[in-house]
């Protein structure tokens, strides 16, 4: 105990709060920068997993963190490994405390809970010293940060902003933790040597880490992170506007924190991003839609189609379009998917109503009305690989004929105005028509052919009667 210590509270196993940083992402980066003779200070909530990583690959290992009940049962779960724990905050970790340097310095969960409700004066860049005068003269530092304005502030309904967790107590203004914002603030403090890593979908979940966050297919994989983080209704669709954000060069600007490396060379991608030539095929397809391109569907659709018969059954039920790269010659499987079940036209079909679904839930265009229901869609696709979506058929692939609701309040807008023009454009149409009925109704011609065919049709009604025909 160190003092600035917090006796009933955790951050392992946070009742209203985040819970301590793990997964594949930061123990890749460890595994690359540890070495068997290094002495590591790991500041901050850090999963027991990533501990005992760090534990096992150096010669000790100091943690500092600031609650009781953490200290303890890191101390418990770790016994026998070449660990010390502190339990305080940053503030009251003085030379007295640990070793006079450390060869590494581990901060992969930010420095904010560095500090407790007692801390008042304390700023990010006082706390980053602190850690920076711990640090042997060649030695390597990993320290994360939370980006304020990541794309969750784009997807999330605001009203999230206004409950805060109870982690979030009020800190003295001259005081506060967080980093600076935006990428290039928290480099500019860090120096130019520091290699940042574009983090996804949280600090604390990390999926993907990128040093370069232009690539297309690391931002498919960013995107199926954070629209897995987001599942329910969201103001905007997750998986569009991350594959937007990096299509405009900005994913590292928007992403939800960064990982900074100083003093180390490191890989460029953390977490699996596959390789290779190509683009999705369900972008290929919404880019035909959304331009009326039947040209391109009709070919596209068919030669995707002749290449799902083509593959095993296990193959083909995850080669869904939005897990397929094309490259105009060859298709191959992106990555994991959920897959979906049956086979032969069945397979096909359920694969197109996917890419059906993930399209009226991302608002995409359509060129075709959208007063067609999901199989409706689906069976257009279908027409152009020669397959007849029956009821039978149809009722093998799907749950049932419910509407497909947009995934964002924004798309959800954008449907209802579409749908609202193309009722006014109908409306307008029935109107039309029916004035040049009325009008050939009153022609001369008209009156002339009805005067002719009315006695004709007295007759033929009076000598059925009669016959009984």
């Amino acid at each position: 105990m160190i003092a600035g210590e917090m006796l009933n509270w955790s951050d392992l196993h946070p009742e209203d709060g985040e819970p301590a940083t793990g997964g594949q992402v930061p123990s890749a980066l460890l595994d690359a920068v540890l070495r068997p003779d290094d002495k590591v200070l790991a500041a901050g909530p850090h999963s027991l997993e990533v501990l005992a990583l760090i534990a096992g690959r150096v010669t000790s290992v100091d943690v500092l963190v600031r609650s009781a009940p953490d200290a303890e049962e890191i101390a418990d779960q770790l016994e026998g490994h070449p660990l010390r724990v502190f339990c305080g905050s940053l503030d009251h970790f003085g030379p007295e405390h640990g070793e006079s340097s450390y060869d590494v310095v581990v901060a992969l969960d930010g420095l904010p809970r560095l500090v407790g409700p007692d801390t008042i004066v304390l700023t990010w860049a006082d706390a980053l010293a602190a850690l920076k005068t711990r640090l042997a003269p060649e030695g390597r530092l990993l320290v994360a940060a939370a980006n304020p304005f990541g794309v969750e502030r784009l997807v999330l309904p605001g009203v999230t902003a206004t409950v805060p967790s109870d982690e979030a107590w009020p800190r003295d203004i001259r005081g506060s933790v967080e980093a600076p914002a935006g990428l290039k603030a928290v480099q500019a403090a860090l120096g130019d040597a520091a290699t940042a890593y574009a983090v996804y979908p949280s600090l604390v979940d990390a999926k993907v880490a990128l040093v370069d966050a232009s690539d297309s297919l690391a931002g498919v994989v960013a995107a199926r992170a954070v629209a897995e983080r987001y599942p329910d209704l969201t103001l905007m669709d997750p998986y569009r506007v991350v594959q937007d954000a990096f299509a405009a060069g900005l994913g590292a600007e928007l992403a939800p924190g960064w990982y900074f490396a100083v003093g180390t060379d490191l890989p460029t991608v953390l977490g699996e991003v596959p390789q290779g030539p190509g683009v999705l095929l369900e972008e290929t397809l919404l880019a035909a839609l959304k331009i009326d391109d039947h040209a391109a569907l009709r070919r596209t659709v068919p030669g995707y189609v002749t290449w799902l018969r083509s593959l095993d059954a296990d193959a083909a039920a995850v080669a869904s379009p939005d897990n397929v790269l094309a490259d105009g010659t060859a298709y191959k499987v992106f990555g994991g998917s959920e897959g979906i079940a049956g086979s032969g036209d069945a397979l096909v079909v359920g694969q197109l109503a996917r890419f059906v679904r993930r399209s009226l839930e991302a608002a995409s265009r359509q060129p075709w009305a959208s007063g067609g229901d999901a199989r409706d869609l689906t069976a257009r696709l279908a027409a152009m690989a020669g397959i007849t979506v029956t009821e039978e058929l149809w009722a093998s692939v799907a749950d049932g004929n419910e509407p497909v609701t947009p995934t964002g309040y924004a798309e959800q807008l954008a449907t209802i105005v579409r749908l609202s023009e193309e009722l006014a454009d109908a409306s307008a149409q029935a109107s039309w028509f029916e004035s040049q009925l009325d009008g050939i109704r009153r022609s001369r011609p008209y009156r002339i052919g009805q005067a002719v065919l009315n006695p004709a049709r007295v007759v033929v009604k009076r000598v059925r009667r009669t016959t009984g025909r």
